[in-house]
C-alpha cells in the first residue's frame, strides 16, 4: 500500500493505492486532534504502519511528527519536483486536493525506491536545533534593534550615536538609559563622564576627554520633536536592545548546558575554533544529515557546500547549489572559516583556493567540505578529533606531488 498526503493549514486530503495503482481508500479531514487520530485510526486498518510509506509536500511539521510517532516511513516530496511531474497524469495539469494526494501516491508507487524517507532524529539533537535557531533569530531581531535604535539616534541625537559607538554594548545602552536626549548630556564634562564610565566597570582605554569630544564635535540634530518624545523614543528602544540581548546571553547558557551532555558533542569539541554555540549549530544541524547519510559524499551534497555541475551538449555549468539545509551550510561554513586562523591544514586549503582565483566563500566552502570529510569519519569510526590521528596539520607538508585534501 502507498499514501499520498495532501496537507493544508485547516484541512488535509489522504489517497491509499495499492500496487496495481488502483485507489482503495481516500478521505478528507480537518486538522484537529480528533481528525488526526481517526485517520492515523483507518490508515492502521491497512497493515502495520512501518509498511504503510506516506509522500507529503514537506520535511517539518506537526503531520510530520505524528507521522514518524506512528511509525509511518514518510518520504519527503519537494514541491518542485512534484510540479515537473504533473504532465505524467495529464497535459491540463489540473491540480484539486483530492487529485493531489492519489497523485502523490502515484508517485511514491512508481518513484519511491528513488525517494529518501524521514528517519526520526534524537530529541537531544532536536532540542539543540530548535535552541541555536531561536537565538539565531534573536540575534536577528538584536541587529535590527541596534541599526533602528543607531538610526534613531542618527536623527535625534548625532552625538548620543558616537558616544554609543564608542563603549563596550553594556555599557553603552545604560549611557542611553541615563542620557537620552542632548539636554540631559548638556552638563557632561570629560571627568564627570569618565567617572560614571568607571562606576560602571568601563574598561575599555579611550578617556573621559576622548568620548567627551566625540560627543561634542558631533552635528547638532534638528528635530522637531519634543524633548520628552525623543527621550521616551530613545529609552523605549534602549530597553528593546536590552532585553534582546538578554535572551540571547539566556540561551547562549541553554545551548551550553545541552551542547555538554549531547553524545555527539565530544567528536566534534576539539576542532579548531570551534565554540559552544557553532558546535551547538552543527549538531543541530548536521546531526540529522549525519544520521541518515550513507556516504559522505551525499553528507556533504546535503549540507550544501557541493558544486552542482550541468552538462548538456556542447554547454557545462558548475554552479552553487540552491536546494539544501540553510542553516546547515552557514554552521559549517562558519566554523570553517574560523578554523583557518587556528589550523595550519585549514589555512593550506582556504589559501590554495584564494590563490587559484576562488573568491572567499568558494574558498570557504571547499575547506568547509573537506573539513566535513572529517566529520564523516569521526562519526562513522566513533572517535572523537583529534589532529595527529586525523593527520591535519602534516598534510601541509606532503610533497607537491602528493594530493592535497579538497
Amino acid at each position: 500500500m502507498f499514501i499520498g498526503w495532501d496537507w493544508a493549514t485547516e484541512t488535509h486530503d489522504v489517497t491509499v493505492m495499492d500496487n496495481s495503482a488502483t485507489r482503495v481508500a481516500r478521505w478528507e479531514f480537518a486538522h484537529t486532534e480528533e481528525g488526526i487520530v481517526r485517520m492515523l485510526a483507518k490508515l492502521a486498518k491497512y497493515g502495520d504502519p512501518a509498511d504503510l510509506p506516506v509522500a507529503i509536500e514537506t520535511t517539518r511539521g506537526l503531520v510530520v511528527d505524528r507521522l514518524l510517532a506512528a511509525g509511518h516511513p514518510v518520504v519527503p516530496v519537494h514541491p518542485n519536483a512534484f510540479h515537473a511531474m504533473r504532465p505524467r497524469w495529464g497535459a491540463s495539469k489540473a491540480k484539486t486536493d483530492a487529485g493531489d494526494s492519489l497523485k502523490l501516491a502515484d508517485y511514491l508507487r512508481t518513484d519511491g525506491h528513488f525517494l529518501p524517507r524521514l528517519e526520526p532524529t534524537e530529541r537531544a539533537t532536536m532540542d539543540l536545533q530548535a535552541l541555536t535557531r531561536q537565538r539565531a533569530d534573536h540575534v536577528e531581531a538584536r541587529i535590527a534593534a541596534v541599526n533602528q535604535l543607531a538610526a534613531l539616534l542618527d536623527m535625534h541625537w548625532p552625538g548620543g550615536k558616537a558616544v554609543f559607538a564608542s563603549l563596550d554594548s553594556d555599557i553603552a545602552l545604560a549611557f542611553l538609559e541615563r542620557y537620552s536626549t542632548p539636554a540631559s548630556a548638556a552638563k557632561l564634562t570629560a571627568a564627570r563622564l569618565e567617572a560614571w564610565c568607571k562606576r560602571h566597570s568601563y574598561t575599555g582605554k579611550r578617556s573621559g576627554s576622548v568620548l567627551i569630544e566625540r560627543l561634542r564635535s558631533a552635528p547638532k540634530p534638528a528635530s522637531r520633536l519634543s524633548e520628552t518624545v525623543v527621550e521616551q523614543l530613545v529609552r523605549v528602544q534602549v530597553r528593546l536592545v536590552g532585553a534582546i540581548r538578554t535572551t540571547v546571553r539566556t540561551l547562549d547558557k541553554a545551548i551550553a548546558d545541552a551542547v555538554a551532555t549531547h553524545p555527539y558533542a565530544p567528536l566534534f569539541a576539539t576542532m579548531p575554533r570551534i565554540g559552544n554555540v557553532n558546535l551547538g549549530q552543527i549538531i543541530g544541524e548536521l546531526g540529522p544529515i549525519l544520521e541518515r547519510s550513507r556516504t559522505s559524499e551525499q553528507f556533504i551534497a546535503e549540507t550544501g557546500v557541493v558544486p552542482v555541475t550541468r552538462a548538456s551538449g556542447k554547454s557545462r555549468a558548475v554552479t552553487f547549489r540552491y536546494a539544501t539545509n540553510r542553516r546547515a551550510r552557514l554552521a559549517i561554513v562558519t566554523f570553517a572559516d574560523n578554523s583557518r586562523h587556528a589550523s595550519d591544514w585549514a589555512a593550506k586549503i582556504y589559501d590554495g583556493a584564494r590563490a587559484a582565483k576562488k573568491r572567499h566563500p568558494h574558498a570557504a566552502r571547499i575547506l568547509a567540505r573537506a573539513w566535513l570529510r572529517v566529520m564523516w569519519a569521526c562519526w562513522r569510526d566513533g572517535t572523537c578529533y583529534d589532529p595527529d590521528t586525523h593527520q591535519a596539520n602534516n598534510k601541509i607538508n606532503q610533497t607537491p606531488e602528493a594530493p592535497l585534501a579538497a
